[in-house]
């Protein structure tokens, strides 16, 4: 972390040039190895070692720090393949520890929005974020970009790479070339002059192109067009055509540096909520399942009151575990799932526990082992005013009070410290975690020590 005393206004370069030149340029800061970054800040010893962090029940793997990289620790390869190697060579091994994340994500956020302000942020995901920037002259956008980098390092203490260019699409680019070359470009790129940007597009594949997924890079494969440079010269109508339509045209306007894709809502309206989880080990009693199913409808309910909506149709999946075959492979389990449409739509977890249960009993098969349930919320429209129903009365306001206080104590609290009792108290059933470290800033119990 660099401890470098850091100023919390703007450059002063550039503030006074804020008038000169008031064309939208887009920045995105991405923080580096997000979750093994988060495990340092609490553990200096392990600044510069090798750190890996697992999924859920300590799947794959799914954050590596650069020394870890250097050793050929694959992206998402089983741990239970890796963990040999891991051992060999002494790297460091986490559980994922969503509370510790979500917090340091929330600190990182926040003070971008002081930096630029909150109509000029755009969360992207737990680890990164879009900027727009207008005001700045060209000539100052790379000591703005140092200025966000270290004032995040200095205020959160975890390192992000920025990457500035006049569009979404080519920052996401600038922002690979920073995080790939992190000493040359001390995790800052601006892609500033039409050179740089047409240097930066050719060294490109395709399939690095943000909204270019694996079947459309094979698919511009095919047709002899390997990097970004390549697309960029493509004709609209032929990229319409083969990158579907409307999407494919605003992706070459945006290599070609003309803004085609704007800053979205940080708050998605979804129509369609799930949660699901494997559990940590195979389950196969009723009081188990309803238990899971239990605890699952709370979390998506909670998702479901913050965006202010309400659901009228409940469905909850079991999937039996996987079947050994000879030869030492596997057929993966059969799911199966049913559906029920509540009488009037709400949030209210109490009133979806209920029905998501009698659901969970219709599906369970004795002697069946299961691996993995989920539910899923449909039908959501706006909590403002929801149909209603003449033959049942309308939910009184009473569990709307009683949701708003415990989404409050949950959400300063973390961990379900409030639920219902249909979740279970032991909850034997949970993902496996063995490898966790403290949740440092959101238990008492757990903060760090200092001596």
């Amino acid at each position: 972390m660099n401890t470098q005393q850091v100023n919390t206004a703007l450059p002063a370069t550039t503030a006074a040039n804020a008038d000169k030149n008031k064309d939208i340029w887009y920045a995105i800061v991405d923080c580096n190895s997000f979750y093994c970054s988060c495990e340092r800040l609490f553990r200096p010893d392990l600044w510069n070692r090798p750190v890996v962090v697992l999924s859920n029940n300590d799947g794959c793997i799914i954050s590596r720090t650069d020394e870890a990289k250097r050793l050929g620790i694959e992206m998402a390869g089983p741990y239970f393949k890796a963990k040999p190697f891991i051992e060999q060579y002494g790297v460091t091994t986490f559980s994922s520890n969503y509370n510790l994340y979500g917090d340091m994500s929330k600190r990182v956020m926040d003070t971008l929005r002081f930096l630029v302000g909150e109509q000029n942020t755009e969360v992207y995901s737990v680890d990164e974020a879009f900027l727009a920037l207008s005001g700045w002259k060209v000539a100052d956008y790379k000591a703005l970009a140092l200025h966000i980098r270290k004032t995040v390092e200095r205020w959160t203490g975890i390192s992000v790479s920025v990457g500035i260019a006049p569009t979404k699409v080519l920052s996401k680019m600038a922002n690979h070339i920073a995080k790939k070359n992190k000493q040359a470009t001390q995790c800052v790129y601006v892609l500033d002059t039409p050179e740089v940007i047409q240097q930066a597009l050719a060294r490109t594949p395709v399939g690095d192109i943000w909204g270019i997924g694996r079947r459309y890079a094979e698919k511009l494969n095919n047709f002899g067009i390997y990097d970004a440079l390549q697309l960029s010269l493509m004709p609209e109508n032929w990229v319409r055509k083969q990158l579907g339509g409307v999407v494919g045209a605003r992706l070459l306007k945006e290599l070609n540096g003309e803004p085609a894709i704007g800053l979205g809502d940080e708050l998605v309206t979804k129509k369609m909520i799930a949660t699901t989880r494997m559990f940590g080990v195979p389950v196969t009693e009723l009081q188990q399942v309803k238990e899971a199913v239990a605890t699952y409808i709370a979390r998506a309910a909670e998702k479901l009151r913050r965006q202010k909506s309400v659901a009228s149709v409940i469905t909850v999946f079991m999937v039996y575990k996987a079947e050994q075959l000879p030869g030492g492979h596997f057929r993966h389990g059969p799911s199966v799932s049913a559906s029920v449409i509540l009488p009037n739509a709400t949030a209210n977890t109490n009133e979806l526990i209920k029905p998501a249960l009698q659901l969970a009993e219709q599906l369970y098969a004795p002697g069946k082992i299961y691996k993995k349930a989920g539910v899923l919320l449909s039908g959501i429209i706006p909590a403002e005013a929801p149909p209603g129903n003449l033959f049942v009365p309308p939910s009184g306001n009473a569990n709307g009070k009683l949701m708003e206080v415990m989404d409050n104590i949950n959400g300063s609290m973390r961990n379900d410290v409030l639920h219902f009792a249909a979740g279970g108290t032991g909850r034997n059933w949970k993902m496996r975690q063995e490898l966790r470290s403290p949740r440092y800033t959101a238990r008492w119990k757990e903060l760090p020590l200092v001596q």
